[in-house]
């Protein structure tokens, strides 16, 4: 049963229109990127505008691990030492992370200690750890995970650092994405062309066990899955990924949205929207699935 007030029209500019409504009660600006995984449609808004990335650039750098792990520089099993001392890209000077800004605390008690590289990059998608993140981004290269991006056609996502560089914050070098890229990337994994079907595989894995669930996610059915990453800083709120009902459909969907003044608010907004694209999908091809049965019916 459908719940009351959401979108269930099959009509996508109808939807657009409910969509752009849902998102003109928030003061701020977003972007949407939505993907039919079958057909290939799509439906999008602002999706080249460029977005401070926050935690979504977690997912290029997760991509890029399982890449060079593929093309044996490392093991995923490989062992890799915390510390909590990286060098800012503007003039390599050190800096340290601060645990209370950190969502995932629980790292910086292994300072000195050796964890595998599979259970840092778990930590950096599923809490978000920033810890983590520098880590991996030391281990694999901002540059590298750049250049992968420009290969898979992501010319608007830029990795540039990782995180806490407050001196490359304050000179404006800063990671930044757009809807559409994500889209591509979340779709490019989808199809298990991400380095090959079981890196893709593994990476979806772990995006499953996201902790962060209350926008794409929050009003789906309990049976659908979405192997997700979310980001957020002041004023900025992400979420980004593949979403996967029971019976096999599946889609892409990317919101992204910068400016806020109401965090709360733009989070409840989009997690309407998603269970509106939800709605819009499962009638679209639920409708699909019938014409090709009455189809091969009347054969």
């Amino acid at each position: 049963m459908i719940p009351s007030g959401f979108h269930t029209s099959r009509d996508p500019e109808g939807l657009k229109k409910k969509i752009n409504a849902e998102f003109a009660k928030n003061k701020g600006i977003f972007a949407m990127a939505f993907k039919n995984l079958s057909t290939g449609e799509e439906i999008l808004i602002n999706e080249k505008i460029h977005f401070h990335a926050a935690s979504t650039m977690k997912t290029p750098v997760l991509i890029e691990a399982y890449k060079q792990a593929a093309a044996g520089k490392f093991s995923i099993e490989d062992p890799l030492t915390i510390k909590n001392e990286f060098k800012s890209i503007v003039d390599g000077s050190p800096f340290s992370l601060d645990q209370k800004d950190d969502s995932d605390s629980e790292l910086y008690t292994k300072t000195g200690t050796q964890v595998k590289i599979y259970d840092l990059l778990y930590l950096m998608i599923i809490k978000s750890s920033n810890l983590a993140t520098n880590l991996i981004i030391d281990l694999v290269g901002a540059k590298n995970a750049n250049n992968t991006m420009r290969e898979m056609g992501a010319n608007d996502i830029q990795v540039l650092r990782g995180v806490e560089d407050t001196k490359a914050f304050r000179k404006g070098l800063n990671n930044t994405t757009t809807a559409y890229d994500q889209m591509l990337i979340f779709s490019e994994m989808a199809d298990g062309k991400i380095v090959n079907q079981e890196s893709s595989d593994a990476m979806i894995n772990i995006l499953l066990d996201q902790k962060f669930n209350d926008k794409i996610p929050a009003k789906l059915p309990k049976d659908v899955k979405v192997a997700h990453k979310t980001g957020w800083i002041t004023g900025v709120n992400h979420d980004a990924g593949i979403v996967f009902l029971p019976d096999g459909r599946k889609y892409v969907l990317v919101f992204l949205s910068k400016e806020l003044t109401d965090d709360q608010a733009a989070v409840k907004s989009m997690a309407k929207v998603s269970r509106m694209i939800f709605n819009y999908f499962d009638a679209q091809t639920r409708s699909r699935t019938r014409m090709v049965r009455s189809s091969f019916g009347m054969m």
